[in-house]
């Protein structure tokens, strides 16, 4: 009976070992995970830095063309043309600026302690930005290069070289025009469900590597946890 007992309390002993092991082992495997996941999203962060300087250097971008707008605009009220070229940079200038700071203020409001699968959703969100924001503001040099050569050469020499090569400059315009729709269809056709493959790789170049590197992080942190 004594030795049935010992036997007994020896096996609860050892289920009691074992329990305390079984804790110690998840509480070191939680440790390692929360030390990993740490780890990936610190890199993710710095790979974010570049995003964040870039569009500090576009908000001193839209402030150096609001300045040559305004140079344009405010000191010739004789020429029609440099006024209108003058106020579409001021344009592009504040656009310019209010996309930097939209996408600042997304990179701001990423949560690096949600779950990971909220933060791909976040990422996923400031590319759509990204990638909206850069269509936006390059497309327009098509055209914009124009009121950009006749505001800058008016700051620098004080020329208007719209009253001396109007032929050159309008058919700029339409150049541009042209190139803005081809630039439009050439979007359309690359994301046509058979070049599937293509239009994916052309997304992913119009991305930037800063977002690119941050979000392979983030989906090599989601397939560990997964796994």
């Amino acid at each position: 009976m004594n030795n049935t007992k010992e036997y007994a309390m020896e096996l609860d002993d050892l289920k009691d070992v074992w329990k305390r092991m079984d804790r110690r082992l998840e509480q070191q495997h939680e440790i390692q995970m929360q030390q990993h996941r740490e780890t990936k999203l610190e890199r993710a962060r710095r790979n974010l830095r570049p995003l964040v300087w870039g569009q500090r250097l576009q908000i001193l971008f839209g402030i150096a063309m609001i300045v040559l707008g305004v140079n344009a605009w405010r000191n010739d009220i004789d020429s029609i043309a440099l006024i209108v070229a003058g106020i579409t940079l001021h344009v592009y200038g504040v656009v310019t600026i209010i996309a930097a700071g939209l996408m600042l203020e997304q990179l701001r409001r990423i949560d690096h302690a949600a779950p990971v699968l909220a933060i791909q959703k976040q990422l996923a969100h400031l590319r759509r930005i990204y990638v909206v924001g850069g269509a936006a503001v390059g497309l327009v040099w098509w055209l914009l290069w124009i009121p950009f050569a006749m505001a800058f050469f008016y700051w620098l020499v004080g020329i208007d070289i719209h009253n001396h090569m109007k032929p050159m400059i309008y058919g700029s315009l339409i150049g541009g025009v042209i190139g803005v729709l081809a630039t439009g269809w050439f979007h359309r056709w690359a994301r046509r469900p058979e070049r599937a493959a293509f239009g994916k790789a052309w997304d992913e170049s119009l991305t930037g590597s800063s977002l690119r590197k941050a979000g392979a992080v983030v989906d090599e942190l989601a397939q560990f946890e997964r796994e």
